[in-house]
């Protein structure tokens, strides 16, 4: 019985072995990177920190009496661009860092 070639198991060389490896860790450097939950949290209160600034700057001034006289969704809405602008530095500051090669082949 003769072989067919392309029932053959194909042969990978050592080289093919390695550039797969390093596709595959950059893609995964990538992913880390990408879904970061300080990216999304910092992400989130910026967008929300915005449209409740935005709010507290249109407030009534019944809407206020009704808070006691404090302008809460201003100082709520500053309050949470504070906190995403902090998150969203701290990514900056000190972004994700792979393990060591060694630890990830444990």
């Amino acid at each position: 019985m003769t072989e067919h070639p392309e029932h053959r198991p194909p042969h990978y060389t050592e080289h093919d072995v390695q550039r797969e490896v390093s596709e595959l860790e950059t893609k995964s450097a990538t992913a880390a990177r990408i879904f970061d939950l300080r990216r999304i949290i910092g992400g989130l209160f910026v967008v929300y920190g915005v449209i409740v600034t935005l709010t507290g700057i249109t407030d009534s001034q019944a809407a206020i009496d009704k808070a006691e006289g404090v302008n809460i969704n201003l100082w709520t809405g500053i309050g949470m661009l504070l906190l995403g602008i902090f998150f969203l530095a701290w990514l900056k500051l000190r972004p994700t860092v792979l393990p060591p090669e060694d630890d990830r082949t444990e």
